[in-house]
């Protein structure tokens, strides 16, 4: 069985190293960067599943590398840094980052993540999200994970976000907790003050207010979760 490719984007000669021997004593291929350019070489020479990356990187930093690899690459990506505001937090989960862990970090929780995340990517490759999903006039495509207004327009939708509205419409009309949304989105439980779920729910939301008139879809029902709303089309 061929390994699952892994690539480390840290500066860090120590932290890398270390995080390389975390990963291949789990039985994955791992490979290296300390910037970007040196990222992009091995995303273009390897099929890498899941990038680990620092924020603070020289050159373009974390977050700039993030945009272009969620806009052209479908590996999953957790960022691994010191920066632990909330800010670096939903700045990097909007970008489309599948998790987000701060340092220092307990490795059994690290590897515990990329699994859960490597698992919901296999999943999306094996489990039938090829299916066209229609409603109110949009179409989701669940085999190119984009979205079509009714006016034509195309959005890209990351992963996490993907799964999120698929799980939302597949329960059309049901309150769906933001347990149940984090599960399905990262296979982890929620966490105290973990706005995971309300930024991808927000994100959701800013491709259908980017058409006028476009209705409300998605409601918010207080302290319990979100509930979709739109009427799916008859196939």
């Amino acid at each position: 069985m061929q390994k699952i490719n892994i690539l480390i984007v840290e500066d860090e000669d120590v932290t890398r190293f270390n995080l390389k021997n975390l990963f291949e004593a789990e039985g994955y291929n791992v490979l290296e960067a300390a910037n970007g350019e040196q990222m992009d070489q091995q995303l273009q020479n390897n099929n890498i599943q899941l990038v680990i990356m620092d924020i603070n990187l020289p050159g373009k930093n974390g977050l700039l590398l993030a945009r272009e690899l969620t806009a052209s690459n479908n590996a999953g990506l957790i960022f691994l840094t010191g920066r632990d505001s909330d800010i670096d937090k939903i700045l990097g989960l909007e970008i489309g980052a599948d998790d987000y862990l701060t340092k220092p970090f307990n490795p059994r929780e690290l590897t515990i993540r990329a699994r859960n995340i490597l698992n919901r990517i296999n999943q999306t490759k094996t489990e039938s999200e090829a299916a066209i999903i229609s409603f109110d006039g949009w179409v989701l495509d669940g085999n190119s994970r984009q979205m079509t207004s009714p006016e034509g327009n195309i959005f890209a939708i990351p992963r996490g976000e993907y799964r999120a509205l698929r799980l939302l419409i597949n329960n059309a009309g049901q309150i769906v907790t933001r347990q149940q949304l984090i599960k399905e989105m990262t296979g982890r439980d929620l966490r105290e003050n973990d706005r995971t779920v309300d930024v991808t729910i927000r994100r959701l939301r800013k491709h259908f207010e980017s058409i006028d008139g476009a209705p409300e879809f998605i409601n918010t029902i207080h302290g319990e979760g979100y509930r979709f709303i739109g009427s799916l089309d008859a196939e």
